[in-house]
């Protein structure tokens, strides 16, 4: 009776992970799908906001200010605080 027992264990449990791991597999590329379809959204919304001009442009000089305020509180490490500063300065 013993002996009987070992097999039908090991094939629930070998059905029951190769189950488990098609239904992980096929939740998997539902995600993917989901995901995309999410990023196509937010670029779709995106697209519109970044072409409005309605919007004010702020001072170059007190996102400068804002940048060194973050970078002296220890937010920012100095080679971000120098990336963001050549990108400001960019733009003026």
């Amino acid at each position: 009776m013993f002996m009987r027992r070992r097999p039908l264990a090991r094939a629930a449990v070998v059905g029951g992970a190769a189950y488990y791991g098609g239904k992980r597999r096929a939740e998997g590329q539902m995600r993917e799908e989901e995901q995309e379809a999410r990023l196509q959204d937010l670029e779709a919304q995106q697209s519109p906001q970044a072409s409005a001009p309605d919007e004010p442009a702020e001072d170059p000089m007190e996102k400068l200010k804002q940048l060194n305020e973050l970078k002296d509180q220890g937010i920012l490490t100095q080679a971000e605080f120098d990336l963001q500063k050549q990108k400001i300065l960019q733009q003026m």
